[in-house]
């Protein structure tokens, strides 16, 4: 029996502002170690019997991120299915068993969010054993994670009759409930968290998905049969894609099917899904404090301070969430961290940017970071990867000067090609097609300064582009 993990990397992980953002959300960030969260789930499955290379699903913005991320870690995936819009949980399984059941008729799929942490390997080994066993047997899985706390943040499983001490058949889902109800459950010994994490076959999950919500199956099947390869990935048809209805899975199947199958596990499982989350998941000093970064303490008990690009000094409080990025700096009461999305809503609104990205933007050939900008000027830093390649194009509004800091760059402007090294420069006047590549062995810095009339990215005519961007 195979087991092919599905790993579901969308979501922009609002709640983790601001250093989750829609272009690089939380599961694509080092937040617990210094792997991604991404990362960590694909390597979480090493020992695990008779696995196959994962399959991820992602949306098409996150699609090289996820690739680098994979190649990090010398994971090799299945295939990297791109969504082209987000439709929910039910949608993206559907899709991704499709695939692996044109692969493996009897292929048993392994539902994982990519944003978990899960401390105890050995144990969610040992509940996947468990699992996948019903699996086979045509029971769609859910993992009831054992509560250790009367949390109201996730929703939760009741347990019905024993199946063979396996596992047990689901009685009834129960959405987030209030704290008194949540004691009782935790009280009453026979209420699991309820983890978003699932083992089914893949053409068991099709067929009971069918009875319900036809309508999901039938155009994510059409989504994978029109699909195209795009370099490692596999792009689902967009138009049939986006007629598919949203839905989770827990809506569109499990609450409705009479074969779902709760398996408990005692794994030290969190989604991280908030700051105070995150705070709980990792070691504390003897004051209760989790610090990471370039941090300063004095008086401080039970709080959560991280710096991302400068010193943060934080004096005399306690119970607080303290965030600083190149751009943002939360202050946040633990308890009352679940409003952040609040923020992240006010951001949307006032039509900012500091809820899409940071001021490091990551691109297929490497990243840029802003250092200055005013009127009628930026300046970036640029950093091309060894063997990348920026698209040939043409600005309307803007003309570029570089200066090379470190590695060689090759510059092609109009008709010219040159090849420049450290502390050489060249000017791209505007409305000259221009691209630059790094031809060497290191990594190539170079420092941007635009001017013009307009700045923003959406002034860029692609003519040519290796990674196949619009």
């Amino acid at each position: 029996m195979k087991i092919y993990p599905v790993i579901l990397s969308g979501g922009s992980g609002t709640r983790l502002w601001p250093l989750s953002r829609a272009v690089l959300p939380k599961q694509l960030l080092p937040l617990v170690s210094e792997q991604t969260m991404l990362q960590e789930t694909a390597l979480r499955l090493d020992g695990l019997a008779q696995v196959m290379p994962p399959l991820v699903v992602c949306g098409e913005e996150h699609r090289f991120l996820v690739a680098e991320q994979m190649r990090a870690i010398k994971v090799a995936p299945l295939g990297i299915l791109l969504e082209s819009a987000g439709r929910n949980t039910a949608p993206a399984v559907a899709a991704a068993a499709h695939y692996l059941a044109a692969i493996d008729p009897e292929a048993v799929m392994l539902v994982l969010p990519a944003d978990h942490v899960i401390a105890d390997v050995e144990a969610f080994h040992a509940a996947i054993g468990r699992a996948a066993l019903l699996a086979r047997e045509g029971a769609l899985v859910t993992f009831g994670v054992v509560p250790t706390a009367p949390e109201t943040g996730y929703g939760y499983i009741q347990r019905g009759a024993a199946l063979d001490g396996a596992g047990y058949r689901v009685d009834r889902f129960v959405e987030k409930p209030d704290r008194a109800t949540a004691e009782g459950f935790v009280a009453a010994g026979s209420y699991y968290w309820n983890s978003g994490m699932f083992v089914f076959r893949a053409a068991r999950y099709l067929s009971e998905l069918a009875q319900f919500q036809p309508a999901i199956v039938e155009t994510c099947g059409k989504a994978v049969e029109l699909a195209h390869r795009d370099l490692d990935f596999c792009r689902l048809d967009a138009a049939a894609f986006a007629a598919c209805p949203s839905d989770s899975i827990d809506y569109a199947l499990m609450e409705r099917t009479a074969h779902a199958v709760v398996v408990p596990a005692d794994i030290g499982w969190s989604d991280v899904g908030s700051w105070a989350a995150l705070w709980e998941v990792q070691r504390a000093d003897a004051d209760g404090n989790v610090a990471r970064g370039d941090v300063y303490l004095d008086g401080v008990s039970n709080s959560l301070v991280r710096a991302e690009s400068r010193i943060v000094a934080v004096i005399g409080v306690k119970d607080l969430i303290v965030v600083e990025t190149n751009d943002a700096v939360l202050v946040a009461h633990k308890d009352h961290v679940q409003r952040v999305k609040q923020v992240v809503d006010h951001l949307k609104a006032s039509a900012r940017t500091e809820h899409l990205h940071h001021t490091k933007v990551y691109r297929p050939w490497g990243y840029y970071e802003g250092i200055d900008a005013g009127e009628r000027f930026q300046v970036k830093r640029i950093t091309v990867n060894p063997g990348g390649k920026l698209s040939l194009q043409m600005h309307h509004h803007r003309a570029e000067h570089w200066v090379v800091v470190s590695g060689t760059a090759r510059v092609t402007c109009g008709d010219s090609v040159k090849l420049l090294s450290e502390n050489e420069s060249t000017y791209i006047p505007i409305g000259m097609n221009h691209r630059l590549e790094n031809p060497g062995m290191m990594p190539l810095h170079i420092i941007e300064v635009q001017s013009g009339s307009y700045l923003g990215e959406d002034d860029i005519v692609r003519f040519e582009d290796v990674y196949k961007r619009a």
